[in-house]
């Protein structure tokens, strides 16, 4: 018998592979849409609502095997600390409040690597590793993070994942960053020496429901690939696929992050996104490499594609479809 979900910010990169792979499995899907228009996709069903008035979609909840929560203000958003406290925060609690009046049988909270703030040089950051959010949206994700698991204590059947640095055919955040090396305006802060782990969305997408089906109640798991690198060797992998080089020069870290701070601030008058935010230095410098053994001896988790050939078929997409 086919398996039904709930999904919330399936209009998003991770969101949409997902929609896309469950349709594939041949679930029953019911897709809840805010703003952003889900794109259509079989015949799934798609709620109207908002995570702010859980009444705007508490019917959709009923016979629900598996909600996958993904929807957030993101480290873009033009939000104050407020805006994100709400959304991420709030948003969250109501969301799992419905979920258990409903009797949704199993919840999968997606976190994000930020909450760790950054992890010190030299050490991989497992699930246990302390949580030092440096940014408003890490900090209300690590927040919401924490109210999923204080529901799984109280009973409610809970999974909190966190996705290593996912990039993939369709991401508009990774794409910013390789239209740039692609176009040569790209240079280095600092010299790149921050490890992060990325992982390809086919890769992380099959994780998360391996985690479903088979991770234990009320347990965080790290979900990135194998490959542990600098953000000199991502870069440089990107400017590989692209046919081109970066620049051996960059950019000394104290004035772009003063440089960081005032573009955000004045940019957010404007209601625009700044180029560079603080959010966005975060990747140059604060290293965020993620321990992924816990998925992989409990829910068998396997990523498959390394960074170049992952980032080759990104670029392909790219191209493929027009955006380079």
């Amino acid at each position: 018998m086919a398996k039904t979900a709930f999904i919330t910010g399936a209009s998003g990169f991770i969101g949409s592979h997902l929609v896309a792979e469950l349709d594939r499995r041949q679930w029953r899907l019911r897709l809840l849409q805010h703003r952003t228009e889900v794109p259509a996709l079989g015949q799934h069903e798609i709620i109207q609502g908002d995570l702010s008035t859980p009444e705007t979609f508490r019917d959709a909840l009923d016979g629900v095997d598996v909600m996958f929560h993904l929807a957030a203000a993101l480290g873009a958003s033009l939000l104050d600390e407020a805006g994100f406290q709400q959304i991420n925060v709030t948003g969250t609690e109501r969301l799992l409040e419905a979920a258990r009046k409903a009797g949704v049988k199993q919840v999968v909270h997606f976190s994000s690597a930020g909450v760790l703030g950054q992890v010190t040089a030299g050490e991989t950051a497992d699930e246990a590793y302390p949580c030092n959010p440096q940014i408003a949206y890490d900090r209300t994700k690590l927040a919401a993070e924490e109210m999923a698991l204080a529901a799984a204590q109280k009973g409610q059947s809970v999974i909190v994942v966190r996705p290593g640095w996912v990039y993939g055919p369709g991401d508009r955040r990774t794409f910013k960053l390789i239209r740039a090396i692609a176009r040569k305006r790209f240079l280095l802060v600092t010299k790149g020496s921050a490890w992060q782990t990325p992982v390809f969305i086919q890769d992380l997408i099959q994780g998360v429901l391996q985690c479903s089906e088979q991770g234990k109640e009320g347990e965080i798991y790290h979900l990135a690939g194998d490959e542990v690198l600098t953000v000199r060797q991502m870069v440089e992998t990107v400017a590989a696929a692209l046919e081109t080089r970066i620049p051996r020069i960059h950019l000394p870290l104290a004035p772009t992050r003063i440089a960081a701070r005032i573009l955000e601030t004045s940019f957010h008058l404007f209601k625009r996104e700044a180029p560079l935010t603080l959010g966005k230095l975060a990747f140059f410098i604060h290293p965020k490499p993620l321990a992924i053994q816990k998925a992989k001896s409990e829910c068998n988790y396997a990523p498959s594609t390394d960074f170049t050939s992952g980032m080759d078929k990104t670029v392909t997409w790219y191209r493929q479809n027009g955006w380079l």
